[in-house]
Parts: C-alpha cells; sequence; structure tokens
C-alpha cells in the first residue's frame, strides 16, 4: 500500500457526493482535476493508476489554516487556564527559548500529521527556525506559506538582524523550488516591531511580490497602546506603515472597530477568525465578521498554535466560529454553515493565493472525503450544517494535496515514526527548561 502515498499519478474517486450531487472525480497524472460529473468512472476505469472508492462520501476542497504556529505542537497541553500575559511571559516564551532545529521540524512534522488526518491541506505559518519547517512540509506533502517571526523590539540593531533573517527564509524556500511551499514576511505585530521595522516589511513584501502574516487587535491592550504611542488604531497604524494590502493576512483581528474593518475591506485584506484561541484566553470580544464581509475584507479561519488552542481541527475551528458569531453579536443567523464552510476552504485558499479552494476541472486536486457512513452524518438532511455542526475532522477518510494521496481510508504512512519523534523532542525540550 505504501506506493500509492505522495506520489503523482492519475487517480479516479468514484461514487461521491459533490455539491449534492453523486459523481467520480478523476485526477490526471500532473495533480490536476481531469473530470468531476455522473459516469466519469466509465471514461477512466481502464487508464488511472488508482480507483479510490467513495462509497457515497462527501468529497470536498481541503481545507486551509490561515494562522498557525505549527511547531507549537509541542508545547500541546503544557500551559493552560492561565491569564494571556503570565501564560507568555512564565510558561511559553521562557520554554521557545529552549527551542532547536530538532524540535521545530518534528513539531512542524506532527502538526502537518494532524491536519492530513483532520482534512487540512494548506497552512499559513509564522515561527522561528522555517528552514526546518520547510523540510517539513516538504515531507509532509501539503502545502504551506512560511514566514519569519519578525520581532525588533524598537531596536536598530535587532531590526536589522530580523531584516536579514527574513531576507535568509525567503531565499531559502525559493532555493526548494517546490510549488506547494511559499514564503511571506511575518512582522509579527504593532507591540512588537517598530514602525520602521513594519515599514521595510511592507517595503520587501512588495519588492519580493510576496504576502505579509501579522497579528491585528487580539486584545483591548493592544488598541489602547496604540492610541496612546500613536494617536490613531491599530489597523489606521499598519495602513501608515504600508502592511495592509490584499496579499495581507491578519490574524484575530477582535477588537477592529467598524472604521477599521472598512479600511481592511478597502485594501482587500485578509482577516483569520482564531476563536479557540480567543476564547481560551479570554480576548472578551469576537472578530466583527459581519462588519468585514460587509466591507469587501476576506474573512478566513486559523488555528492559532496548539499551545492556545489546543488541536489543529479545522471542523471543530469552524463550527465554534460559527456558534461563536452567534452568541457574542446575539444573532442566530450569523455566520450560518454554507459560509463557514467557505471561510474554512475557499476564504482561506483565496487569503494564501492558491488556485484551490474548489473543486472544478483544471484546478489542483486538493480534495478530501468526509464519510457519510457515521453517526455524524446521518441523517444526512443538509450536509453543510453536518460538516460544520456535526462533524470533527475524525470524519475524513482520506486526503489528497495536489493530486498525491496523504491518507487513504485513515491510513497515513510513517505516523507511528512521526508521533514517536514528536513526543521525544518535546519531552526533552521541556527536561531542557526545566534544568535551566
Amino acid at each position: 500500500m505504501e506506493e500509492i502515498f505522495g506520489r503523482q499519478q492519475s487517480i479516479l474517486i468514484a461514487n461521491v457526493n459533490v455539491d449534492g450531487n453523486v459523481a467520480d472525480i478523476y485526477v490526471n497524472d500532473d495533480g490536476t482535476i481531469g473530470g468531476i460529473g455522473d459516469g466519469i468512472r466509465w471514461e477512466h476505469r481502464e487508464d488511472a493508476d488508482l480507483i479510490i472508492d467513495g462509497n457515497g462520501a462527501l468529497a470536498l476542497p481541503g481545507m486551509v489554516n490561515t494562522h498557525a504556529h505549527a511547531a507549537m505542537s509541542l508545547l500541546r497541553g503544557y500551559a493552560d487556564d492561565m491569564i494571556l500575559q503570565d501564560w507568555l511571559s512564565q510558561k511559553i516564551w521562557p520554554l521557545e527559548a529552549h527551542l532547536t532545529p530538532d524540535d521545530v521540524y518534528w513539531g512542524t512534522k506532527l502538526a502537518c500529521l494532524e491536519m492530513v488526518r483532520t482534512g487540512t491541506v494548506a497552512f499559513n505559518d509564522m515561527y522561528f527556525m522555517m528552514e526546518e519547517a520547510a523540510r517539513a512540509v516538504g515531507e509532509a506533502g501539503i502545502r504551506a506559506t512560511l514566514c519569519y517571526g519578525f520581532i525588533d523590539l524598537f531596536s536598530p540593531e535587532k531590526r536589522e538582524a530580523e531584516c536579514k533573517a527574513t531576507e535568509k527564509l525567503i531565499h531559502h524556500i525559493r532555493s526548494l523550488n517546490n510549488s506547494r511551499i511559499k514564503a511571506s514576511v511575518g512582522p509579527h505585530a504593532i507591540y512588537t516591531v517598530s514602525p520602521e521595522g513594519l515599514k521595510w516589511c511592507a517595503e520587501f513584501a512588495a519588492q519580493e511580490k510576496i504576502g505579509i502574516h501579522i497579528h491585528l487587535s487580539e486584545t483591548e491592550k493592544e488598541v489602547t497602546d496604540c492610541l496612546t504611542a500613536h494617536g490613531k488604531r491599530p489597523a489606521a497604524h499598519l495602513e501608515d506603515c504600508g502592511i495592509l494590502t490584499s496579499q495581507t493576512v491578519a490574524a484575530h483581528c477582535c477588537w477592529l472597530d467598524e472604521a477599521e474593518c472598512t479600511l481592511l475591506g478597502k485594501y482587500g485584506v485578509s482577516a483569520s477568525h482564531n476563536p479557540s484561541s480567543n476564547m481560551k484566553l479570554a480576548t472578551n470580544r469576537a472578530m466583527p465578521y459581519h462588519w468585514l464581509a460587509a466591507a469587501g475584507a476576506n474573512p478566513c479561519l486559523g488555528t492559532d498554535g496548539c499551545a492556545s488552542n489546543n488541536n489543529l481541527d479545522m471542523f471543530k475551528e469552524a463550527k465554534t466560529a460559527a456558534l461563536l458569531q452567534k452568541f457574542f453579536w446575539n444573532n442566530p443567523t450569523l455566520l450560518p454553515a454554507p459560509d463557514a464552510l467557505r471561510m474554512a476552504g475557499n476564504n482561506g485558499a483565496k487569503a494564501l493565493g492558491l488556485p484551490t479552494g474548489k473543486l472544478a476541472v483544471g484546478l489542483p486536486a486538493d480534495i478530501i472525503l468526509v464519510r457519510t457512513d457515521i453517526s455524524c452524518n446521518t441523517p444526512l438532511h443538509n450536509a453543510a450544517s453536518n460538516l460544520i455542526y456535526s462533524c470533527s475532522g475524525a470524519a475524513v477518510e482520506t486526503t489528497i494535496c495536489n493530486g498525491q494521496v496523504l491518507m487513504l481510508d485513515g491510513i497515513v504512512p510513517d505516523e507511528e515514526k512521526i508521533l514517536t519523534g514528536a513526543a521525544k523532542a518535546a519531552r526533552s525540550l521541556v527536561g531542557r527548561a526545566q534544568s535551566s
């Protein structure tokens, strides 16, 4: 069975549900979708290298996680139920000070395994030692947009080092010549990056024609501090620094006001909603999805890192997003299931500039199959409703990215090896931190 994984081949996926219709899907050996419809199997049953019996499964475009810190999977459960600042200063930052490249590799391997298992085919990541993250992504077979977390702490000397680290990562990722792995520029946030640093990031991203990944208005304190320091709210400050573009992904966006949402819409910014992390760390406000969508911004979905979520399951995240929007804004009609599903798929693909996010002939085959012969999908009155409100990523049985099979019938190659390596790396990391 090993020979079917992670290689380009023609694939016939027979008997699946596509947008409410029984259909077959044919994947060309170049990784693109060659045909979708009733009876495709009769055209290709003789020439397909691999035939997958969908058994009535729901065929969907793979999920896209637009904000993560993948290597933090090693910190899952390490520090929970704490005040945000205490959580960072007492637990997370001291542990991260002991990270090694090997930790980032194994943490990212573990994250990619979890994403493949739960139907995510692409993610947007910000962390450190990202050359090792790129190595893990290359082996995993999924897509990623990777950036170095640029933090200059308002120091000219530190800023110069961060600029060099960013340039080095961009050069490295391009040298890989892997179409699944892209680079972006990652100014961490307005409270960790100087205006000069933000302007450099904006100019460098424009020069290199790549995206920007930043945290925005996660907490109320970020807003009040920005008003004190700059006399304006965070989104306006980012506009002044050139950070707001159609290729910018702004994570969290909890404390935006309506005028800021209009500003993000003006530039076509993608706003990544991270409801589980925001609720767990009590940021006390839900991203204003309705204002952002009305303004023409691109609301999408992210999990944040496993230290604060504590999983990377985009099905669970989509449900949490839909429920939180209804609850916080006191409107049960807000973020209905079809819209939440689009946030997790098509909107995420748009945020990362990917030609995926939907199933159509000619597009890359990023396809997941969700079982229907299980309790969470019985009865199946409304597929979108079941997918958002009933299912978790555990319902995903097959994951295909760029035409390559990464999971088939719940089997992922090398899973045991990845779990063993990640667990060992996590124990070693905590041991080093506790003995220092």
